[in-house]
């Protein structure tokens, strides 16, 4: 019997961390039990921790590895020395830093508009309502709202990320997130799987922006043709035919734009559609060497 192993954080395992950055993956039992049908047998493994003995197994596949961006050279080490590694390597080093939104708007994609406020540099906000987050980062931790009128606690905020060694990521904030929420498009060998409506992280303070608040600003939705069609155009090249994907998009007045393109540890949602697990297992038994 194939080996693999789901590598996830404690905080994933456990549901409680120090801070609210992580809750429990609930899709990690759908996942073990689709590999089973499959004849592959799937275990949980906290990526950081030294016990574990990767080369055992057939294959590591990154899963819920939240929390990495507190550690991100450590995780970055940790990923590069795996040998059977899905999502590969390079995909996951290159979509770890938002700086690859810039490359991929350069390439002619279209993407919200992003701006990047080096260490030492000093910010250039937008006129109206705006964002401020770290390169490196995910789940929302340490993104902050601000209104056009708050431009001292934005500066502030660059302030603190700098102060810790980040860059900081400013885009302006779309309105119809607030209304319609994000579209998040969720992709298994290059094939369009499933939809989720993401609702606004940002319209509570971050001490609130705990599991279960995270799990009600999330629903299955219709994917629109328009938005899967620019998914489909991003997931070329580099990113084709991989084993999961998921894109975040936002409906502006300029049309579907890209907010994340999510290949290193997204949720996949496996509970909101009924084949999505099975999907997911079969893209990954299909690169068990």
């Amino acid at each position: 019997m194939s080996r693999v192993a789901l590598a996830t954080s404690r905080f994933a395992l456990a549901g409680a961390a120090p801070s609210l950055e992580a809750h429990v993956d609930v899709d990690s039992p759908l996942l073990i039990d689709e590999l089973a049908r499959l004849g592959v047998e799937a275990t949980l493994e906290v990526w950081d921790d030294d016990q574990v003995d990767w080369e055992s197994y057939d294959l590591v596949v990154v899963r819920s590895t939240w929390g990495y961006p507190a550690k991100i050279e450590e995780f970055l080490h940790w990923a590069h020395a795996r040998a059977r590694l899905v999502n590969p390597f390079a995909v996951i080093e290159y979509s770890t830093d938002k700086h690859y939104l810039g490359d991929l708007a350069a390439q002619g994609f279209a993407v919200i508009a992003t701006t990047y406020c080096e260490i030492g540099d000093d910010p250039v906000f937008p006129t109206g309502d705006f964002v401020v987050k770290p390169a490196v980062g995910a789940g929302s931790i340490d993104a902050e709202r601000f209104a056009a009128d708050e431009v001292d606690a934005a500066l502030a905020h660059v302030t603190r990320l700098h102060q810790s060694q980040r860059c900081a990521v400013i885009q302006p904030y779309v309105s119809t997130i607030d209304e319609y929420g994000e579209r998040a498009l969720i992709f298994f060998d290059g094939d369009f799987s499933h939809a989720m409506t993401k609702r606004s992280h940002l319209q509570v303070a971050p001490s609130q922006r705990n599991g279960d608040f995270r799990t009600r600003q999330m629903s299955a939705a219709e994917a629109e043709p328009e938005a899967v069609q620019l998914a489909r155009e991003l997931l070329t090249g580099r990113f084709a035919d991989l084993a999961y994907g998921r894109v975040d998009m936002v409906n502006t007045p300029d049309g579907w734009q890209l907010m994340e393109l999510e290949l290193v540890e997204p949720a996949l949602y496996l509970t909101y559609d009924d084949q999505a697990a099975r999907r997911c297992a079969h893209a990954i038994e299909r690169r068990i060497p």
